[in-house]
């Protein structure tokens, strides 16, 4: 008589942006079974709370002390140690998949003690050197991949799966509208003040609309233009599709899925020296995808004047992560555990 196979309950692990849209890209792996995602309280996290079970870790990462905030961090990090324990209490997860970052660290670690197989996805918004959060949590992964060649010569026992493909599709029918966005998790007043000011010296004469977070005061922009401070993840999609450019962050997250929209992305990293984020990680994303001729990368006012310049008669080249060959690989190890041994 055939063994019965059983659900699998699976945690989904991330913290906001480009981290939490990849295990989106993953749905065909997990949503016939039982899965639930711990992440950070984003819009992105709202929207994906709509529609799947969710709980919400508080933000924290070893940054934080870095950038002169030790006691902020530990104050995070305790009440996210509290609020991890209540959910993977309460879950109780067969297996779990994440891409980090600092915030699922806990999650994980209590996880895997309570006999859980994780799968650690070093992010893809590291090319070069692997992450923080991959270096801690590597110890206690059963299975590590990586999704860049560089950080398999890192790690040579890690498995490869880079999903980066260019698309040859034409680009869409666009709008004269100009999409500044600072992503789902930090604010980035420095961009969006830049941003502004050409707008105030009319060097920017399209339709524009910021996204700002939790950052710069509204009343400091201009009058002519839409402002929000988040959007839900289907509301960014669909104003991708209308606009011509598209100015944001260097996160993977951002550039990816403004580049399958057919956006000209112009992309400012975030710099570690002027307190904007942990490390100089965006500066090493915005560097990839420039020498692939994907985006157009801004540093300071005169960059992001003249790559304005560039992208309103530049013709944009489209391009996508396929994860196909992970799902497959995610698939064969769901399968292993679904069935009884």
């Amino acid at each position: 008589m055939a063994r019965q196979k059983r659900n699998v309950r699976i945690c989904l692990a991330a913290s906001g942006g480009g981290h939490l849209r990849q295990l989106l890209d993953l749905e065909p792996v997990w949503a016939a079974h039982d899965p639930f995602f711990l992440t950070e309280d984003t819009a992105l996290g709202q929207s994906i709370a709509r529609d799947h079970r969710s709980h919400f870790l508080a933000h924290v990462a070893l940054g934080q002390a870095r950038l002169g905030q030790p006691v902020q961090m530990a104050r995070a990090a305790l009440r996210n140690f509290a609020e991890s324990v209540r959910a993977i209490w309460v879950e109780k997860p067969d297996l779990i998949i994440s891409t980090g970052a600092g915030a699922m660290f806990f999650a994980c670690l209590l996880g895997k003690m309570r006999g859980a197989r994780f799968i650690l996805i070093d992010s893809f918004a590291r090319f070069d050197r692997p992450s923080v959060f991959a270096r801690l949590a590597r110890p206690l992964a059963d299975v590590t991949i990586v999704q860049s060649p560089a950080l398999k010569a890192h790690w040579p026992k890690a498995l490869l799966f880079d999903p980066f493909r260019r698309l040859d599709t034409p680009p869409p029918p666009k709008e004269d509208l100009i999409f500044v966005t600072v992503g789902a998790t930090l604010g980035f007043d420095r961009m969006v003040a830049l941003v502004a000011d050409l707008k105030r010296a009319g060097q920017i004469p399209e339709r524009m609309l910021f996204q700002i977070g939790s950052g710069i005061r509204p009343t400091n922009l201009p009058d002519d233009v839409e402002i929000v401070r988040d959007l839900p993840f289907d509301q960014v999609q669909h104003i991708l599709h209308q606009a011509r450019i598209v100015i944001t962050h260097g996160g993977t997250g951002s550039l990816i899925t403004a580049l399958r929209a057919g956006c000209n992305v112009i992309a400012m990293p975030r710099a570690f020296a002027l307190k904007e984020h942990y490390d100089d990680h965006q500066s090493e994303i915005t560097g990839a995808f420039a020498k692939r001729g994907l985006i157009l990368p801004a540093h300071n006012a005169q960059d992001l004047a003249a790559a304005l310049d560039v992208a309103r008669v530049r013709t944009p080249t489209l391009a996508t992560t396929d994860p196909s060959a992970l799902r497959a690989f995610l698939t064969s190890e769901i399968e292993r555990l679904c069935t009884p041994s």
